[in-house]
């Protein structure tokens, strides 16, 4: 099993960002696939989530009309684009995937099953 995110860097505040998290070794169209991210001295929390079909997200409330999640099954890939980036935005972001509800999306860290290996976000104001 294998989260590889990608598309991490450095952006001004304001500007935007696509992650993306490429999957293999599991069934992905069997899993939601959520984003979590860690600052510094932080607990890891949750960012956005997608289920299975797509047909149902959810977004921190601090995130929430600037980043968009997005998945491709056929591609066993999910996207996260990321707009009107913020300072606070800034951390080490992780895909995720867990084989809970089939459509509902799952926020706590317990609820997955397999992470990736995580790429950084940092936003200068």
């Amino acid at each position: 099993v294998q989260l590889q995110a990608s598309g991490g860097g450095l952006v001004q505040a304001g500007g935007s960002l696509r992650l993306s998290c490429a999957a293999s070794g599991f069934t992905f169209d069997d899993y939601t696939i959520g984003w979590f991210r860690q600052a510094p001295g932080k607990e890891r929390e949750f960012v956005a989530g997608i289920s299975r079909r797509g047909g149902n997200t959810d977004y921190a409330g601090s995130v929430k009309g600037r980043f968009t999640i997005s998945r491709d099954n056929a591609k066993n890939t999910v996207g996260l684009q990321m707009n009107s980036l913020k300072p606070e935005d800034t951390a080490v972001y992780y895909c995720a995937a867990g084989s809970g509800s089939i459509f509902s999306v799952a926020i706590t860290r317990g609820s997955y099953d397999y992470w990736g290996q995580g790429t950084q976000v940092t936003v200068s104001s």
